[in-house]
């Protein structure tokens, strides 16, 4: 008498898999949504809303983690060495102490420190070549102090844009004196601070460029990702010098109205998308000048 053989289920042949990410969604979901909901709300810290290019950037990660998962399943675990394996549970390791400090920023690097480790864990180098972009694009969107610790040293970028803004007001016909990082105009004054200088709109700049050079392939070329992000620099702290400008021509002039729009209202963020919008235009036209460049 034969008897039928059941084919496996779903569940029995992926329980691994769905348990792994059945813990990861209850663990680092709620951090997650905390993520997106301040970056929208704008109600997170300002340094960690400097990491806002995320709400873009981890469903990117999660977009090329999913077109990878065929060559993912194709790597074989078991020719990997087992020092790979160990690197591995110690990441995971230090995820989890990470994770149990409570601290928000030692949580915040839990998540791509955990990805990490189980890249390595499950495939090993391999493995963690091939997510190694997605991986990057995670870590560039998990909020740390970075902004805080780098504000200090900002001091020339303020100058610089403090005194281009002034230099182009007086050609304009305005009574601009410049003061180190403060602009005297019209009786008020006017502060390039830290958070002024364009760190924001540069990361967020830099981010979207990485993001635009791996899907038009241009990354594989170093000279078409080096002129790219060389030009994104120069995009950025253009677009930010004429923003001050603005800043500083509304304020002096006593029009808070379009002050309050430039600097905390949508005009902030409208002006920020044309400028990304640019980025979109330069990469197709450096594909076009050097069509070679990136096969």
């Amino acid at each position: 008498m034969r008897t039928a053989r059941l084919s496996p289920t779903l569940i029995d042949r992926y329980w691994s898999d769905l348990a792994l990410w059945g813990l990861l969604t209850l663990l680092y979901a709620p951090l997650l949504l905390h993520w997106c909901d301040g970056w929208l709300r704008k109600s997170i810290s300002i340094e960690h809303e400097y990491f806002s290019h995320g709400l873009i950037g981890l469903p990117f990660a999660g977009y090329i983690a999913w077109t990878n998962r065929k060559r993912w399943q194709r790597i074989d675990d078991r020719e990997q060495p087992g020092l790979w394996k160990f690197v591995g549970a110690t990441l995971l390791l230090l995820a989890g102490v990470l994770y149990l400090s409570g601290l928000p920023d030692f949580v915040n690097l839990s998540l791509p420190i955990l990805l990490i480790g189980i890249c390595l864990w499950l495939k090993g180098l391999p493995g963690l070549k091939l997510q190694g972009f997605a991986l990057l694009l995670v870590f560039l969107a998990t909020p740390t102090e970075i902004p805080y610790l780098i504000a200090p040293y900002t001091l020339p970028l303020q100058s610089f844009i403090a005194g281009t803004a002034g230099f182009i007001l007086n050609q304009l016909g305005m009574d601009v004196t410049v003061e180190q990082i403060y602009l005297f105009v019209g009786g008020r004054i006017v502060e390039v601070a830290p958070y002024c200088a364009g760190l924001k709109m540069l990361f967020t700049s830099l981010y979207v460029s990485l993001m635009l050079l791996y899907w038009t392939g241009a990354l594989r070329s170093r000279f078409l990702s080096i002129l790219f992000l060389a030009s994104t620099v120069v995009i950025s702290v253009s677009a930010n010098i004429i923003r001050n400008t603005l800043l500083t021509y509304f304020h002096g002039t006593g029009n808070e109205q379009a002050f309050a729009w430039l600097h905390e209202g949508w005009g902030g963020d409208v002006y920020s998308a044309c400028m990304l919008g640019l980025l979109v235009i330069l990469i197709n036209q450096l594909d076009r000048f050097f069509p070679d460049a990136s096969d």
